[in-house]
């Protein structure tokens, strides 16, 4: 599996990129290879405040939906629009142009507890 070294992880399979204040978050190939075919995206709401650990977003594959959820409660402050017309960009190119939001997140504190890349390679084997 692909682990990128310069993100964060949760233990639910999203990924983290740190952009100042602001994280940009994704699912993980781990996630996405679960996932198979993901044919539907529903995306968070903009504008919208989440609490950390709460759904923020659905993945539906073929194969199963999933819950996407926030790594720290935030703003969202951007949607990845190409997954409404083109989700299996989930699939293809998950640490790329398949990111599903960028939020502003109230605390940073509430991200020391995500995994770095040696943790979550723990997680997945």
């Amino acid at each position: 599996m692909n682990v990128p070294e310069d993100l964060l992880y949760t233990e639910s399979h999203e990924w983290i990129r740190r952009e100042g204040d602001r994280i940009r978050v994704g699912i993980t190939d781990h996630a996405q290879a679960d996932f198979i075919d993901v044919v539907y995206v529903e995306l968070p709401k903009m504008g919208a405040t989440y609490d950390a650990r709460g759904t923020i977003a659905i993945v539906e594959s073929v194969k199963a939906a999933s819950d996407i959820y926030a790594p720290a409660k935030g703003t969202v402050l951007e949607i990845n629009k190409a997954l409404e017309s083109n989700p299996a960009l989930l699939n293809t190119d998950p640490y790329g142009e398949g990111w599903i939001y960028v939020m502003q997140v109230e605390n940073p504190d509430q991200l020391k507890d995500l995994k770095d890349p040696a943790g979550y390679k723990a997680i997945i084997g």
